[in-house]
């Protein structure tokens, strides 16, 4: 223990040793109005010397001394009135005991130790409140004015966290809730409702205002924003409920509001003791390891602790970058990272015959539509269906219990290359599940937010240069879920599947591209004036309206709410022998060759236009 620390401990142990004296005189005082006999002042005396060393020995083997008077708290004068009373039933029993010849008045054994823990308690927090005050009220008036929305605990916490330093003042609050207006929280006044908050930050001349308000929904968020851009107000937020809960961040590590926190969705229900069973302990392979989605998987999946993660990627950089973040973020959890091409079978056996996983995510794809649709169209086909077929034909060789197939809403009822290949893709998993032992899933999802290729990263440079934002048309929709949402249920519908199924997720409302561009647009605190929209046409073969996932007509319910079974997904009379020679051939297939060979492996392909070739 340093002696700092020591020496602190001893000044606060004699402070209750003088207050518990203090105290056992002062009862004996207030019991005769200060008007004491002499008979029991020579009482008082006698027996205070008892008293006061037995109620020290109480105090110091209760642990009060551990802690620092600066941080003293609820859990301290708890334990102080826990000490405070077993010294009372000590005293009563040493008083009973021990014949001292000399009358204690009853009152007395129940005024000192009220006295004794208003002394105790009172001494602290008047200490703590005093370190406070000197540390913090220098800097009270300093720092950016801002205003906080919400009156509850997190942001009662919030109030109390920013006033230790000097970065920002709280100057107001706006809650919804009528009880709380017009009280004042942490010395911060709750001034009206949220409604108010642009005559509020006019009054004040605050430029940022705070969100303290973790589950509040993202319509409220939504019209904050638009209240706040109207007056060029920044707006902050508090970390999400979840990340809170878990440990992982603080109230006061506050972050600019982004796209998921205006599109947000309920939260992904897991079924953890399933999930348990089907990855802890077990060895695991994620393909296109690096990638967005495949990322995200690896790390949902390290929540589980498996006995081995095996990382495979092409990209050597992005395999680099995540063995870095798993050393520091899960470094409890063994991975393997292994550099390879999905559609190489001697590198894909080799590692798989080697580690031997239980369970594989097949997540490595090319998913960019429009640069897949010209030049591209026979890599595509080549990666998106040979890489499936060689890495679920290797894992059911070496007995893999689950082969998950991560495919994509473009595979439904296909008008691009991309999403006939990924439809091809299942199409070949579901002619092995009828052969293997192997269990293979097929997971169908949207657009998530912020991955590799999608709008939102587009959005966000085009943003930081000025402007304009290119929107293909004003009318095209799509939906959109969080990547860490898509990776949840990928592991849900794994765990889940029986055998041959095609799972959709429940993607929710379509959302306009245009109105995302203008919510992006606000919030980075410019208006449509400032960076303008304008409309470049269809790309090939992209869609205006995407399928809807989870339609009660085309799919059937599985036991979870988000995850529906596609039905009509059979794999048709596709031979896979004939299929694969197609695709192993040496020749170089042009992309209206890939097309045309496409409508005869996926019936239900058909492109929406012909797309017009580039030089590159």
């Amino acid at each position: 223990m340093p002696d700092k620390f020591r020496l602190r401990a001893l000044c606060a142990f004699l402070h209750d040793i003088a207050v518990a004296g203090l105290t056992w005189c002062i009862a004996y005082w207030l019991r005769f109005n200060f008007d004491m006999p002499p008979q029991f002042v020579e009482g008082m005396w006698k027996t205070v010397m008892w008293v006061v060393p037995l109620q020290a020995a109480i105090f110091f083997g209760s642990g009060l001394y551990r802690g620092m008077w600066r941080y003293a708290s609820l859990h301290d004068m708890r334990r102080i009135v826990i000490s405070v009373a077993v010294s009372t039933f000590a005293v009563a029993l040493l008083l009973y005991m021990v014949r001292f010849h000399v009358v204690v008045p009853r009152s007395v054994l129940v005024l000192q130790p009220l006295l004794l823990i208003l002394l105790m308690c009172g001494s602290r927090v008047a200490y703590r409140s005093w370190k406070e005050h000197r540390l913090y009220s220098a800097t009270r008036d300093q720092g950016e004015p801002v205003i906080v929305l919400g009156a509850g605990d997190t942001a009662v916490t919030l109030v109390k966290d920013l006033a230790k330093g000097q970065e920002w003042r709280v100057i107001a609050l706006l809650d919804d809730d009528a009880g709380k207006q017009g009280r004042v929280l942490q010395g911060v006044r709750v001034m009206g409702p949220l409604s108010e908050l642009t005559r509020w930050t006019d009054y004040f001349s605050v430029k940022h205002v705070i969100m303290a308000m973790p589950s509040a929904l993202p319509a409220v968020r939504r019209q904050v924003i638009e209240q706040c851009g109207k007056n060029n107000v920044t707006v902050m937020t508090v970390p999400a409920y979840t990340d809170l809960v878990s440990g992982r961040v603080t109230v006061s590590q506050l972050r600019k509001v982004e796209l998921e926190d205006l599109l947000g969705r309920e939260p992904v229900m897991l079924d953890s003791e399933g999930l348990h069973e089907f990855l802890t302990g077990q060895v695991v392979m994620v393909t296109g390891a690096g990638g967005s989605i495949g990322s995200e998987l690896c790390r949902q999946i390290a929540y589980f602790k498996p006995s081995l993660l095996v990382l495979f990627e092409l990209n050597e950089y992005a395999l680099y970058r995540l063995q870095e973040e798993f050393a520091e973020a899960f470094s409890s959890v063994p991975i393997v990272c292994a550099i390879g091409d999905v559609k190489n079978r001697h590198r894909v056996e080799q590692v798989i015959r080697q580690y031997l996983p239980s369970v594989v995510f097949h997540a490595a794809a090319y998913k960019h539509v429009p640069l897949m649709e010209e030049v591209n169209a026979w890599e595509a086909v080549r990666n998106n269906v040979l890489g499936t077929h060689t890495v679920a034909q290797a894992a059911a060789l070496h007995r893999a219990k689950k082969f998950v197939l991560v495919s994509t809403d473009k595979a439904v009822n296909p008008t691009n290359v991309m999403g006939a290949s990924k439809r091809l893709a299942e199409i070949v998993c579901q002619i092995l599940q009828r052969t293997s032992g192997t269990r293979f899933e097929m997971v169908r999802f949207g657009n998530v937010l912020g991955s590799t290729g999608s709008v939102i990263p587009k959005f966000t440079e085009q943003i930081a240069k000025g402007g304009p934002i290119t929107v293909t048309h004003p009318d095209i929709i799509r939906y959109f879920m969080s990547i860490p949402e898509a990776a949840q249920l990928m592991l849900q519908a794994g765990y889940m599947g029986q055998g041959g199924e095609v799972f959709v997720m429940d993607m929710g409302e379509p959302i306009k591209i245009v109105d995302l561009a203008k919510e992006m647009i606000r919030l980075a605190g410019y208006t449509e004036e400032d960076i303008r929209i304008v409309y470049s046409g269809l790309r090939p073969g992209e869609k205006l309206f995407e399928e809807l996932l989870a339609d009660d007509e085309t799919t059937l319910p599985s036991g979870h709410p988000k995850l529906r079974i596609a039905k009509g997904t059979h794999a048709g009379a596709v031979d896979l022998e004939e299929l694969v020679h197609w695709l192993e051939q040496t020749k170089d297939l042009s992309d209206d060759e890939v097309r045309r060979d496409l409508r005869r492996w996926v019936p239900e392909y058909h492109t929406s236009m012909k797309p017009k070739l580039k030089a590159v």
